[in-house]
């Protein structure tokens, strides 16, 4: 059976926002950033080297343990936000 992903936080009036950004690894080929640079170039933009494009998840967290909402947000990047095989992540919390 596979494992479940829980987070769960407790609700103490000061929120924090995360922000999760995935992106492709280095070496991994990006058919959707090379159509978007393409794009760019149709559309006259100058100075267009590359283009790599990813994922952002804005996340509203209860409570104001950062070290645990960083843990917590971490394990969800690895199990369902990103595909760590050709996937990196970053996680940054505020507030």
């Amino acid at each position: 059976m596979p494992s479940r992903l829980r987070v769960t936080f407790q609700k103490t009036g000061s929120d924090m926002k995360a922000r999760v950004t995935v992106t492709l690894k280095n070496g991994i080929l990006d058919p959707q950033g090379k159509a978007i640079e393409g794009a760019l170039k149709s559309l006259g933009v100058d100075g267009i080297a590359s283009v790599r494009q990813g994922k952002v998840f804005d996340i509203e967290v209860a409570g104001a343990d950062k070290a645990k909402a960083e843990a917590a947000l971490r394990e969800a990047a690895d199990k369902l936000l990103a595909n760590t095989v050709i996937e990196n992540y970053r996680v940054e919390i505020s507030g």
